[in-house]
């Protein structure tokens, strides 16, 4: 087939499974893309009109497709950290069907769908880059919004090399975890040759702990779609995506009301169109191929590199994916200049960064922050210490990124640093754990949700994963375990995984047995 004819085919597959395509449901794009194709004229093609029907396949492993958000309790690590204060509802999350990981209400654990409060928001850097309007309690009309700024004017007056060029001197690293710089993102997907190219909005913040892109998305939804008009502009995209997770009802309503407005306003239209897609509860769509993935309709699963999104990505084009902390930075950059938000921060860890402090802390909530404070100043200065117990440690960046002991908290936040203690920033979740939560529970349960989330592409993480849990959960009863076992799946996870879900998991394993020997030694030794 064609690369053209196959390309509007996956677009046209993608509109019917989200229910659009009332302008051209006669197919006559498809038609004419035929006919400019193959040796023919439009009227010798015949249009026949099938049933709809969606492949059963992907429909399986979106397990929250079918489930009112309201009615669901959290099994996440934060509040499996809190469990004790609510143990009733911490017993209906951890029994439920379908098991959901993150509600993004860490601050108020364990929860659930049904209540909600508002957490304490903070400030601590020189700048406020990402917080303004959500400090002020939220800014969701267009007309108060634009009064605050003009960065996609400005933006759009601007020649898209210039764009690309401020992009590299701000030093802006991606805030989703794995860190990539920004500029050379961007630079890979505009310097593509393509007739068409996509920016794709990763919103879902699946990782249990983090709660920032929740409300930058609730809260100022403008600064995201100004952000990724802007990108758009910069590298040649005329049409966009932004994914949010289903856990998120609140921010997908706020969101829908906001493009609406933007497309009222002009403030979009013939430059770029934005489309919201929900997601339905697959952890592992935080990974950007498995997330393209999900927009195409298929099953989210990683796919194998080279090629690489910016040349191949949605639908077979250059394709542009960030997550909504990175964007919300763009506005802010291109009104006060790359060389203001490289000053802030250290090392090479430029600008700011959001922090969500779960519910054991005595003042939990959302922070921001300048990279370069001391981890001891989170817990401490941030979160006011620990409501009950003594720390035991503390996950920063999600529920792979190591276990940092609390003789590790003067370690300054920056990528490479915490890198050095086998820990990551990652999404800048923090969740405490106190002295009533053992280790080895805490990596039971970490491995049992790796098990459930993984997406089963390959075998090492889709058949491993289960064994682990259940070794995990063997040896934190105190139960014997074949330790050698053990430690031979940990080494295939890390060799042979296609993606960081698997090999995340046996790094986090690694880590906390450098950091706890005694904790692990008689499942790891």
């Amino acid at each position: 087939m064609k690369p053209v004819l196959r390309d509007v085919l996956r677009r046209r597959l993608h509109r019917h499974e989200r229910g659009g395509d009332a302008e051209q449901a006669d197919g006559s794009d498809v038609v004419s893309t035929l006919a400019a194709t193959l040796p023919t004229n439009r009227g010798a093609i015949e249009t026949v009109t099938m049933p709809r029907q969606r492949h059963p396949a992907p429909i399986g492993f979106y397990h929250l497709e079918h489930t009112a958000i309201s009615e669901c309790a959290c099994a996440g690590l934060a509040c499996f950290a809190a469990r004790a204060d609510r143990p009733d509802r911490w017993q209906t999350a951890a029994t439920q069907t379908p098991v959901l990981y993150c509600l993004g209400k860490c601050y108020d654990a364990p929860s659930d769908g049904a209540h909600d409060v508002r957490p304490h928001v903070g400030e601590h850097a020189c700048q406020t880059v990402l917080l303004g309007n959500v400090l002020r309690g939220g800014v969701r009309d267009l007309p108060t919004y634009r009064r605050g700024g003009a960065a996609l004017e400005k933006a759009r007056q601007m020649a898209p090399q210039a764009l690309l060029n401020m992009m590299e001197a701000s030093r802006l690293r991606g805030r989703g975890g794995a860190a990539f710089p920004a500029g050379i993102k961007w630079q890979a997907v505009a310097g593509a040759c393509a007739e068409t190219k996509y920016v794709v909005v990763n919103a879902d913040e699946g990782d249990p702990g983090a709660f920032s892109d929740r409300f930058l998305l609730e809260d100022d939804p403008f600064r995201l779609i100004e952000a990724t008009a802007i990108a758009a502009h910069a590298v040649g995209a005329r049409r966009g995506y932004i994914y949010i997770r289903k856990e998120y009802p609140d921010a997908v309503r706020v969101m829908s009301h906001a493009l609406e407005q933007a497309r009222v306003a002009g403030w979009l239209g013939p430059t770029l169109e934005l489309e919201l897609v929900v997601g339905q509860g697959a952890y592992i769509c935080g990974e950007e191929t498995s997330l393209l993935n999900a927009l195409e309709g298929r099953r989210p699963e990683v796919r194998p590199r080279p090629p690489q999104i910016s040349e191949r990505g949605l639908f077979g084009a250059p394709t542009l994916v960030h997550n909504v902390e990175t964007l919300c930075a763009i506005p802010w950059i291109v009104t006060h200049g790359a060389a203001a938000y490289a000053a802030l921060g250290f090392s090479n860890s430029r600008g700011t960064k959001l922090l969500s402090l779960n519910s054991l802390f005595c003042r939990p909530g959302l922070y921001e922050v300048e990279f370069g404070i001391s981890l001891a100043d989170v817990v401490e200065q941030l979160g006011q210490g620990l409501r009950r117990g003594k720390l035991n440690g503390l996950m920063v960046g999600g529920p792979l990124a190591g276990i940092v002991p609390p003789t590790l908290l003067d370690t300054r936040l920056g990528y490479e640093e915490m890198q050095a203690i086998d820990c990551a920033v990652g999404h800048g979740g923090v969740i405490a754990f106190a002295d009533d939560t053992s280790i080895p529970r805490i990596v039971a349960q970490v491995l049992r949700f790796g098990a459930r989330e993984s997406c089963g592409k390959c075998t090492p993480c889709h058949l491993g994963t289960p064994i682990l849990a259940a070794m995990a959960d063997a040896a934190a009863n105190r139960l014997p375990v074949d330790a050698d076992r053990f430690r031979r799946l940990i080494d295939a996870l890390a060799a042979t995984s296609l993606c960081g879900h698997g090999r995340g998991l046996a790094e986090f394993v690694q880590s906390v047995r450098r950091h706890y020997p005694s904790e692990l030694q008689a499942w790891c030794d």
